[in-house]
C-alpha cells in the first residue's frame, strides 16, 4: 500500500496596510480570517467584534455604527481618528481561519511602520499570535502593548472587558470620539 503525503495547501496572501501619514496607533492582527480574504476586507466576519468595538469607542450610534457603514467608509473613519489597521502576516498557509492552523507564514514588513506612519505613537497587537511578534515592534522604539484579540474565537473574554481594554489604549494615545479630528 502506497502512502502519499496530502497536497500542500494553497498560499494565501493577505490585504494590504490601512495607514496614513497621520496614523498615531496601528491594530496589528495576525492574518486575515476566510471571511476576511472573501470579502478582500479586515475583520468582515460577522462575529468579530473589532468594528462594533471602535463603534462603542468612537460613540457611533445607529446609521453612524461602522457596522452598518460600507467598509471605504469603515477605513475612512478610521484614518480620520488615526488608527491604522494591519497583519503580521503577509502570506500563510492555512486551513480555516484559526491561528493555531498558520503555516509557512511570512511576515509582512513591519519595520517599515515608522516611514509609512511619521506620527506613530503606538503599535497595539489584536491577539495572541500576532503578539507573538512584538519584539519585533517594540524594536521600533515606540510603545507596543497586546489587546485582547476581537475575533470570535476568544470568547472568554465579553464584549464588555474587550471594550474596557481596547479603551484604555485608545484614551492613552488620544484616539477616543472626541480626539478626531
Amino acid at each position: 500500500m502506497s502512502t502519499s503525503s496530502p497536497p500542500a495547501l494553497p498560499t494565501l496572501q493577505g490585504l494590504p496596510p490601512v495607514i496614513t501619514a497621520d496614523t498615531r496607533l496601528v491594530v496589528l492582527g495576525s492574518f486575515p480570517s476566510v471571511a476576511s480574504l472573501a470579502h478582500q476586507q479586515y475583520y468582515a466576519h460577522p462575529r468579530n467584534q473589532f468594528w462594533p468595538i471602535l463603534s462603542s469607542l468612537w460613540g457611533l450610534t445607529g446609521a453612524d455604527d461602522l457596522r452598518h457603514q460600507p467598509y471605504e467608509r469603515r477605513l475612512d473613519t478610521a484614518c480620520a481618528h488615526s488608527l491604522g489597521i494591519w497583519d503580521v502576516y503577509a502570506h500563510c498557509q492555512r486551513e480555516g481561519s484559526l491561528d493555531s492552523a498558520i503555516a509557512q507564514a511570512q511576515l509582512n514588513e513591519l519595520h517599515r511602520l515608522r516611514e509609512w506612519a511619521p506620527g506613530l505613537q503606538a503599535i497595539a497587537h489584536n491577539g495572541g499570535e500576532s503578539a507573538r511578534h512584538m519584539r519585533i515592534t517594540q524594536a521600533l522604539g515606540l510603545p507596543v502593548v497586546k489587546l485582547p484579540s476581537t475575533s470570535p474565537a476568544n470568547a472568554s473574554w465579553s464584549f464588555e472587558r474587550k471594550l474596557a481594554a481596547w479603551r484604555e489604549v485608545f484614551e492613552a494615545f488620544g484616539l477616543l470620539q472626541d480626539s478626531a479630528p
